[in-house]
């Protein structure tokens, strides 16, 4: 017996030893992003690495569907990925994704890529925004400078650096198991433990070392965007700084229109700088800018002055053509939809025009005030009226007034009012047509 509990406490001391040696799972940071490109999303990601590297987190993994965006927070990102302190893997994804343009470049700058089933890569041919078009010369060398980057980046990471300058210069698409075949990528994957479980043991180069992934079975961490970025990332959409732009606007009119209403000025304000900090972001065209404030300068006068229609339909068609030419770009991600633009121009001019048909309508309506407001009452003589220049008075609403009629007009009988001039008032029998 003594034998036998030995022999147990030496295996349960030895069980209690392995489990105290085991090493923890790995760490990864899941890192999600869905949009176009911008300075947020560098932000966005520029975070989250430098998070993961002071929580030790084994790997990064960036999960990518993109449109594309711009040059600039593409380069930062990639910058960003390059210097790193750990693997950085992007993971196209989900099924139905894409890493087109931008999304391109950073997928091959990633130490490892991997993309999901239904999803494709390429189409990263530069297209120039915010302004004219490249002349011949100009739109070779910003292909050239492009494919060069590509070019590099797939040697840097061991992949096919022919078929990276085709997606520029060419503007290939490849799917999912294109991609893979083509070594452009190195796991198509259903899932993200299936992406990590499909690069056990691949030897990636992070920096000047050698590093062996071993993150099957990691503790995958979500890390999405904050609040903040969430926000500044709404704002840089074309559309919301399209309707962002055009509330300032009506905000200032109103405050102007109206000194002293403070809430009008005070939201139109916010919205037009709100604008303004998503214009720095998109691909700006300061004449359909330009445009857009002539298109309401119009609008402004047709309730001032009196141009029969024609300052409504100018102020509209610059409203129009300002609209389409405000952000100025190929890519849909960086236009304003039609979807936003047509009931947004059709409410702006509407809110115009009915001012114009108020105050046309306002004109129109008989006086119901003062003495003009008179003429067509009913009243009755207190004092005979002679004919001709002859006065007598008359009674209307209580109020007794001097008057004269054509014709003689004895007291009590009912009169008419035809004409005020001053405070003489012009009147008629009353007949029975009245």
């Amino acid at each position: 017996m003594p034998i036998r509990i030995a022999i147990l406490a030496l295996v349960l001391t030895m069980i209690a030893a392995n489990a105290a040696s085991a090493d923890p799972p790995p760490l990864v940071d899941l890192v999600p992003y869905e949009g176009a490109i911008t300075p947020v999303t560098a932000e966005y990601l520029a975070d989250r690495l430098a998070q993961a590297e002071l929580r030790g987190a084994d790997a990064v993994v960036i999960q990518l569907d993109t449109p594309g965006g711009l040059d600039t927070a593409m380069r930062t990102i990639i910058k960003d990925i390059l210097a790193a302190s750990m693997p950085v893997i992007v993971y196209v994804g989900p099924s139905g994704g894409r890493a087109a343009s931008a999304g391109a470049y950073i997928t091959l700058a990633a130490h490892a890529a991997g993309m999901a089933p239904g999803t494709n890569i390429g189409s990263a041919s530069p297209v120039q925004m915010g302004g004219a078009g490249m002349d011949s010369t100009m739109a070779r060398k910003v292909t050239n400078d492009a494919a060069a980057y590509i070019a590099s980046l797939a040697r840097q990471r061991g992949r096919d650096e022919d078929l990276a300058r085709s997606m520029v210069t060419e503007a290939v698409n490849l799917t999912a198991r294109e991609a893979l075949d083509a070594g452009l990528v190195d796991a198509v994957a259903s899932s993200l433990p299936a992406l990590l479980d499909s690069l056990q043991g691949m030897v990636v180069a992070v920096g000047e070392d050698s590093l062996v992934l071993n993150l099957s079975g990691a503790v995958i961490e979500e890390r999405p965007m904050g609040a903040r970025q969430r926000l500044l990332k709404t704002l840089v959409d074309p559309n919301v700084a399209y309707i962002l732009m055009l509330l300032g606007i009506y905000g200032l009119f109103f405050e102007l229109s109206n000194p002293g209403s403070l809430v009008p000025g005070i939201l139109g304000g916010i919205c037009l700088l709100m604008a303004l900090f998503a214009f720095q972001a998109l691909p700006v065209n300061y004449a359909g800018v330009g445009l857009i404030l002539l298109g309401v300068v119009l609008l402004v006068l047709e309730v001032k002055v009196t141009s029969f229609g024609g300052l409504t339909i100018g102020g509209v068609a610059a409203l129009v053509l300002g609209s389409l030419l405000l952000f100025d770009s190929p890519d849909p991600w960086a236009r304003v939809s039609l979807r936003v633009m047509i009931p947004a121009v059709t409410l702006f001019a509407g809110f115009f025009v009915m001012c114009v048909w108020l105050v046309v309508r306002g004109y129109r309506r008989p006086a119901f005030s003062g003495p003009p407001s008179l003429v067509g009452e009913q009243g009755r003589v207190v004092e005979a009226l002679g004919g001709g220049e002859v006065a007598g008075k008359v009674v209307f609403h209580g109020e007794i007034w001097d008057a004269v009629a054509e014709v003689p007009i004895p007291a009590d009988a009912l009169v008419l009012v035809t004409d005020v001039a001053g405070r003489l008032a012009h009147v008629r029998p009353l007949t029975v047509r009245d």
